[in-house]
């Protein structure tokens, strides 16, 4: 058993959580899609440079500010740029998919680039209900499904057994480390009894972040993966030389979580001076509820809010999520983040 899944780098601090970095490939006003996607492999290349212990992106449909729906298809092409950072899945919503394909898609990749791949799971299928309904067609998901097809793909990565009908080529044998992903109780408890990582979205729904995590610490069972509790938070990070630019950047995210509160999605806008401001009080409180565990400040300020975020929650691993509408303001954010986690 190991103490954690394999990391592929280390923090300056060794009491401090490992920075990772949650890619959701944002198309930008004025921008494309092509540009997008050549922004991601900048990103993950400078995070890979930075140090940063993986990249992962998230499965996301019928959104015109998200590229990043061919999920699998953006692992291969991201570790095809890099060389050590391991890539993967923040996640893949394991209702949109037969867990056969999803074993064939990632034994493929894990195939590709050994020991730098990450599969991570959601149960949420990470779109509106017409859009399920084109992806899985007629099928109704119910609450079972879920850990019944967490424990399918298990069974399909491990090494096929003498006379196995279904065998998942390639997959079988790789072993791809799972991971559950949850904003709520439910996957908390799911891996803490399968003894896997877990993962909280607390970069977009952080009200349950220390109810699940304690409830995974304390019901985990070790496993043949896994001997000890291994937890990563998702943490919404704007990084300036000051606070008040800091600020300013943020009102893209600011912008772009609005958007997801009142269903009125759209491209990442540029930053708008004073825009929180000009919100309403209860505008600005769902906001804020929205990005609780936020950090957004000069490298002072980052430095604290880390320090605070990792010793109330205790995480072994912050993945970063972070919505600047300037691209090089972006690789910035990453490096003065990176320069204050110490």
């Amino acid at each position: 058993m190991a103490d954690a899944p394999t990391i592929g780098a280390m923090t300056a601090h060794p009491s401090l959580p490992l920075l990772s970095f949650l890619d959701l490939v944002a198309v930008r006003e004025g921008g494309s899609v092509a540009q997008a996607l050549q922004l991601s492999v900048r990103t993950a290349q400078r995070a890979e440079s930075l140090g940063f212990a993986r990249y992962w992106l998230a499965e996301h449909h019928n959104m015109p500010g998200i590229a990043s729906s061919a999920t699998a298809v953006l692992i291969g092409h991201i570790a095809g740029a890099t060389q050590r950072i391991r890539v993967g899945s923040g996640g893949i919503m394991l209702p949109n998919h037969a867990p056969l394909v999803v074993a064939e898609a990632f034994g493929t990749l894990a195939t590709l680039y050994p020991g730098r791949i990450d599969l991570g799971l959601g149960r949420a299928p990470g779109t509106d209900p017409a859009t399920m309904r084109a992806l899985r067609r007629d099928r109704v998901e119910t609450e079972a499904d879920f850990p019944r097809d967490v424990a399918e793909l298990q069974r399909l990565l491990a090494p096929a057994e003498p006379g196995q009908k279904l065998v998942a080529v390639p997959g079988a044998g790789t072993e791809v480390p799972i991971w559950l992903l949850g904003s709520s109780l439910f996957s908390a408890q799911l891996a803490a009894h399968l003894g896997l990582p877990y993962a909280f979205a607390s970069h977009f729904a952080p009200r349950m972040l220390h109810a699940a995590i304690e409830m995974y610490r304390r019901l985990f069972r070790p496993s043949q993966v896994l001997a000890r509790p291994y937890v990563v938070i998702g943490v919404p990070v704007i990084a300036a030389p000051t606070d008040e630019e800091a600020r300013l950047l943020a009102s893209s995210t600011y912008q772009r979580v609005l958007g997801i509160l009142t269903g009125q999605r759209g491209l990442l806008a540029p930053p708008v001076p004073g825009y929180l401001e000009g919100l309403g009080y209860q505008e600005r409180q769902a906001i804020a509820d929205f990005l609780a565990v936020g950090v957004v400040g000069g490298p002072e300020t980052v430095r604290a809010g880390l320090r605070a975020l990792a010793s109330s929650t205790r995480a072994d691993e912050f993945m970063l999520v972070s919505d600047v509408y300037d691209a090089e303001l972006r690789l910035r954010s990453l490096e003065i983040t990176k320069q204050s986690h110490v």
